[in-house]
């Protein structure tokens, strides 16, 4: 089973870049993030024509996540629904294939002292107390996403210089890790200890061709998932070309 997560930074920009990459990658499940448009204007039809089902929680202009499937998503579950007046529509659950995917896209944060900041690292809170409310770690559960946090400075292309810049503040990386405890593996980081790969890079100063970026995008998974992990890669090829996302595809494999 092949479990994918990107932000496409709008999908109706992405939308050839998205089903050729459907096409060719074929994935069992793929998570969006930052779709910017509204459910209405999703591009359903092109989906289906690449062969996926869609189950979509958009967002006007702004935010928005979805989760594609070859299989029909079933009890899909949109928002954190713990009764927060939040009209961010910034996380999706649905069952494929026997596993429960979240797809996520955390807050940004953008300034340290900001309101922003602090709803970032509310959000955190607010997805640990759903985890530990609606699901068991014993449970297969994947959470793929747009975490826009880098967990450790291996990270990160220059720890010295991102240290206590949002995206890798101590309070952020603590309340990720706070998330994680709830029983948490990553994937990427669980078969790759030591490899330094990014999945964000800035459109701005050559951050790509340079390969200054951040490994913000991950997948997470449950106890009974990992050990069934084969692999997980960052698809860094579809950050080229024209028009891309300026985050690249992460992807698993889980063995039957």
């Amino acid at each position: 089973m092949r479990i994918a997560t990107w932000n496409v930074n709008s999908v109706r920009a992405r939308q050839q870049r998205l089903v050729d990459w459907l096409k060719k990658h074929q994935p069992d499940a793929l998570c969006l993030q930052e779709l910017k448009c509204t459910d209405a204007d999703f591009p359903f039809d092109a989906v289906k024509e690449a062969g996926y089902f869609a189950a979509v929680h958009g967002q006007k202009t702004y935010n928005g996540v979805a989760i594609l499937a070859k299989q029909e998503p079933t009890d899909v579950v949109r928002g954190l629904s713990d009764g927060v007046d939040d009209t961010h529509a910034r996380f999706i659950a649905a069952t494929v294939g026997g596993v429960r995917v979240v797809s996520a896209y955390a807050p940004n944060g953008q300034q340290v002292d900001s309101d922003a900041y602090v709803y970032k690292l509310e959000w955190f809170h607010r997805l640990k107390r759903y985890l530990e409310t609606r699901h068991k770690p014993d449970e297969p559960l994947v959470l793929g996403g747009d975490w826009n946090i880098a967990p450790d400075p291996i990270d990160v292309y220059d720890p010295a210089q991102w240290e206590g810049q949002t995206l890798f503040t101590l309070r952020e990386r603590d309340v990720l890790q706070q998330v994680r405890a709830f029983g948490l593996t990553d994937a990427f980081r669980h078969l790759h200890p030591t490899e330094q790969k990014f999945s964000w890079w800035d459109y701005r100063m050559l951050a790509f061709p340079k390969n200054l970026g951040v490994r913000i995008d991950h997948l997470y998974l449950t106890a009974p998932l990992v050990p069934r992990v084969t692999a997980c890669d960052v698809d860094r090829e579809e950050r080229k070309g024209k028009l891309p996302s300026d985050h690249a595809p992460v992807w698993l494999e889980l063995k039957d």
